[in-house]
């Protein structure tokens, strides 16, 4: 699925923690921007989504690049902020159509227990375990995210749908689709460490 960037320009999304309201559109009005919507603030997956991705924000910063962080509700999100888990803008959206517009599906409560054994998902839970990030059942916690990636002007250069509460756009990545893949570093720009790990099960969704 690819998205119509005009279906959500006029989408509105909330600042946090200032509370001001503004469009989509004006994330990618003056500059390129990567937008990553998360599932669930209290979510230790999203979280640690959110710390690997803040290692690559020096540069997007110098490059002119954007990073914000997009949630469903404001729901733990003051919490999410003081810890500084996410080195970029937050906000959330006004209305879930947001993410229905997106494709970001939704779970349900069979379908969100059995995603957590998945390989994926076992990896990135010890990962964050390691990482001490904690996590809670605060909010929407069967709502899945994902995340675009837009050059100034409103292309869409990469829309991305997670198919599981794991499932995350690499840093990598993220650099290749705006030309910055030869800055990127393997051993210190993350997703490079959720294999061969002792795994726990027992999280937060």
């Amino acid at each position: 699925m690819s998205v119509e960037i005009n279906s959500i320009k006029s989408h509105k999304v909330r600042s946090i923690p200032s509370g001001e309201v503004q469009e989509l559109a004006s994330f990618w009005q003056d500059q390129d921007v990567a937008i990553i919507f998360f599932r669930r603030w209290g979510c230790m997956l999203c979280r640690l989504w959110a710390k690997e991705i803040s290692e690559i924000a020096p540069i997007l910063k110098k490059h002119n690049i954007r990073l914000i962080g997009v949630g469903v509700e404001s729901a733990n999100s003051k919490e999410f902020l003081e810890n500084k888990y996410f080195d970029g803008e937050l906000y959330h959206v006004e209305d879930i159509s947001t993410y229905q517009t997106l494709g970001f599906k939704r779970f349900n409560v069979i379908s969100i227990i059995t995603s957590l054994f998945w390989k994926q998902s076992r990896e990135a839970i010890a990962k964050g375990k390691g990482m001490g990030l904690g996590g809670d059942f605060k909010g929407d916690w069967v709502q899945t995210g994902g995340a675009l990636l837009v050059e100034r002007g409103g292309k869409v250069l990469r829309h991305f749908i997670q198919t599981g509460p794991a499932d995350h756009l690499t840093n990598q990545e993220i650099l290749k689709h705006f030309n910055l893949e030869k800055e990127y570093n393997e051993e210190t720009m993350a997703n490079k460490d959720r294999e061969n790990l002792t795994c726990n099960t027992e999280v937060k969704p």
